[in-house]
């Protein structure tokens, strides 16, 4: 069972790959909230597969259908439902496989889990597709952030061996931000960026795949939002963000790094600045004790190559108990890290959102 995540602001998720569709319920939100519709629109753009060189060739609108808790353009208070109907799956590239385990999935766990009846097709209920509706409920939450001014964006910091320009951690701009999320491709140096995009077309040639890492940053989240310990900001964020498909690790700030420093040097010392108090340093990314300092909340997230390969790979028949050898075939992303930025800004936007809510209840947002 997957259940219901949050503690003011409650959601789960449904549906699989290749069923009717997926799905979102959030409870929480306060009746008489206007949503930007065509902002969400525009936010599940991003996640859908848009060049066909560097992505999957599925294609789904990925148009979003609400069918409880909003009307007459506000939220009514009551759980909101969200459906977005899936419209272009190719269910048979799976029949063949239903019984060999594809390494790197959730096949087998999956099927020992639910005892053989989980929906094989396309990852069901495990797939990437899940993502969808994590964005519909981020673009809500990313909205009623702004009226605190509270800004997300992220970039592209490595594919493969590839890497971007870092952020500057003690000194990024909501507009920076903003103009790396219009971006076809989010990065800081776009000469990276082609270097990227080559690397990710050459993988794909070669049946193969790649991972990456992908820089966040948040923005005017002023001191004081967090807990300490089971609900601290780490713990919230690194909760939601490894509940994407394929993260493998998540750091804040300086991250391992801060490991190989010594305490004079791993310190964010501090000072004030026009009656405002900051850190001279960005080391801890934004939050000591789990709490917020005022300054920029920064973490970085780690994806691990695309399962979904055309190279022959070893693996086991789970009905004739054979050792066996195959090569998946179907549409499959060479690098999900260009479509994932936008997934880690949401779930980034509902668990900031759900802590804000906490402590500052709901009725700042209307």
């Amino acid at each position: 069972m997957s259940g219901v995540w949050g503690n003011r602001l409650k959601l789960s998720i449904f549906g699989e790959s290749h069923g009717k569709g997926v799905g979102v319920v959030i409870d929480g939100l306060p009746a008489g909230l206007e949503l930007d519709l065509d902002y969400m629109r525009k936010e599940m753009k991003r996640r859908a597969p848009g060049n066909k060189k560097i992505s999957t060739s599925r294609k789904e609108k990925d148009a979003f259908n609400i069918i409880s808790g909003y009307f007459n353009n506000k939220t009514t208070g009551t759980p909101m439902c969200c459906m977005i109907e899936n419209t272009n799956q190719k269910s048979k590239d799976y029949e063949r496989i239903r019984n060999i385990m594809r390494p790197g999935h959730a096949d087998y766990t999956g099927n020992i889990k639910y005892l053989g009846a989980n929906d094989y097709r396309g990852g069901g209920h495990f797939s990437g597709r899940l993502t969808a509706p994590l964005v519909f409920a981020g673009a809500i939450a990313k909205q009623i952030l702004l009226k605190k001014k509270i800004v997300i964006g992220s970039h592209i910091k490595s594919i493969g061996n590839i890497s971007d320009t870092s952020f500057n951690l003690t000194d990024i701009k909501s507009v920076e931000l903003e103009k790396l999320t219009n971006k076809e491709f989010p990065v800081i140096d776009d000469n990276k960026g082609r270097e990227m995009k080559e690397e990710i077309i050459k993988a794909k040639e070669d049946k193969d795949s790649l991972g990456g890492i992908i820089e966040t940053s948040i923005v005017n989240v002023q001191a004081g939002i967090g807990e300490p310990f089971f609900d601290s900001i780490e713990s919230k964020l690194a909760q939601m963000i490894f509940s994407i498909p394929g993260v493998k690790g998540v750091e804040f700030g300086k991250g391992f790094d801060i490991s190989k420093m010594k305490g004079s040097e791993a310190n964010d010392q501090f000072y004030i600045e026009k009656e405002n108090i900051k850190t001279d340093t960005n080391n801890n990314g934004g939050i000591n004790g789990g709490i917020s300092n005022g300054m920029p909340i920064i973490f970085k997230t780690a994806f691990k190559p695309t399962p979904s390969i055309g190279k022959k790979q070893r693996t086991v028949d789970i009905s004739s108990k054979e050792n066996i050898e195959f090569s998946i075939k179907g549409r499959h992303d060479p690098c999900i890290v260009p479509r994932a930025l936008v997934v880690v800004e949401s779930v980034s936007a509902i668990a900031l959102l759900d802590l804000i809510m906490e402590r500052d209840g709901v009725s700042w947002i209307v």
